[in-house]
């Protein structure tokens, strides 16, 4: 592709340099987590930088590409994530009773994650497609966006993986809710739901139970289901308004805190820089949300407009839900804090997503064919 110097008068670099500023936060949390975790292995923070890298080299990649192209080949894109997912349900690397990864080399690969952004770019390709005339879409019109999600949903939940199944519905809900749908119909589709609930309840797994009965009394199992959420609130609550000082932590550094460089990487971070440092974060997770939804707003058509606000979506339902989970007002569902969370398959796809809200946000001022 041809480059165009244009690029890098309009290039987004406040949004790249708030994007890298969260990272370099998660290296370092990261760092102070596992820093009492012995392993003959790479350090887990060595292993973060080198899948942030990574995601750097692709995140270059898709600028390059017309935001326009992606969306029109997201039904390509996401059936290959999806033989991705067929391909862990047999072959998959299992670890902690799930099955989620492809083993690359050295590194592993949770297609899943994936699946979020390919999603996204399914549901803009639809809408941007068939749209209405301006009226709001019905039930009939929504068929195919549910098959666009259910197909990978069934493949996740059966991993079993219950906090990304249920982002790639908070995803779609998002999205044809914002693309708008008659009052009726979306009243019709949440008695369903509602009606549904006890038979979802019943195909939930053991576990799962427990971390939804345990998220309304933690104190019913508190050296089992209960242990993540306590611990978790003692040390968030142990930071107090300025932390404890970086590395610290005695709930991180005597590892009571579980899974304190994944999905509970917060509960690290706050009992280390306090309430303060909490506040700091989160402004940091605002700007890149209000960044994210100026750009969907700026954006010059509907696919740039629809990817733009799916990735600030994802981007702050991650950031909400997990905040949530780790102080104890939200259900234990396992889905991990954007950038700062351990993990290469969701850095890599953060990193492309960031990737393609530049993509929208410098094409705005580059003439169009």
């Amino acid at each position: 592709m041809k480059f165009n110097k244009q690029w890098l008068l309009s290039f987004d670099w406040a949004l790249l340099v708030i994007a890298l500023a969260v990272c370099a936060i998660g290296v370092m949390n990261i760092y102070s987590a596992g820093l009492t975790l012995t392993s003959a292995r790479l350090p887990l923070y060595i292993k973060q930088i080198q899948w942030i890298l990574i995601g750097l080299l692709f995140m270059a990649l898709i600028i390059t590409i017309d935001y326009r192209l992606l969306s029109q080949y997201a039904y390509f894109l996401h059936g290959f994530a999806i033989l991705l997912l067929v391909f862990v349900s047999f072959y998959g690397y299992a670890t902690h009773g799930s099955q989620r990864w492809i083993a690359l080399g050295g590194f592993t690969f949770q297609p899943s994650e994936l699946i979020k952004l390919t999603l996204i770019l399914s549901l803009t390709r639809y809408f941007s497609v068939h749209g209405v005339n301006g009226a709001l879409y019905g039930l009939k019109d929504l068929l195919t966006p549910l098959a666009i999600v259910l197909a990978p949903f069934a493949f996740i939940v059966r991993q079993p993986d219950l906090g990304t199944a249920l982002m790639l519905l908070i995803i779609f809900l998002s999205m044809i809710l914002f693309v708008g749908v008659r009052i009726k119909d979306l009243l019709i589709s949440g008695v369903t739901g509602l009606l549904m609930a006890p038979v979802a309840w019943y195909f939930l797994k053991d576990y799962q139970k427990d971390r939804i009965l345990t998220f309304f009394d933690p104190e019913r199992d508190p050296l089992g289901a209960g242990y993540h959420i306590i611990q978790s609130m003692i040390a968030v609550g142990s930071g107090g308004l300025l932390g404890k000082g970086y590395l610290k932590g005695t709930q991180t550094q005597l590892k009571f805190l579980p899974e304190q460089q994944t999905d509970f990487v917060f509960s690290v971070f706050a009992e280390e820089w306090g309430f303060a440092g909490g506040m700091v974060l989160a402004i940091l997770f605002l700007f890149l949300v209000l960044w994210g939804l100026k750009i969907a707003r700026n954006a010059r058509d509907l696919p740039g407009t629809l990817i733009a606000y799916g990735i600030t979506i994802m981007l702050f339902w991650g950031i909400f839900i997990n905040i949530g989970m780790v102080l104890g007002i939200l259900p234990v569902v396992g889905i991990p804090l954007p950038f700062l969370s351990y993990g290469g398959s969701s850095v890599v796809v953060l990193m492309m997503s960031m990737g393609l809200l530049i993509n929208i946000s410098m094409r705005r001022f580059i003439l169009l064919p």
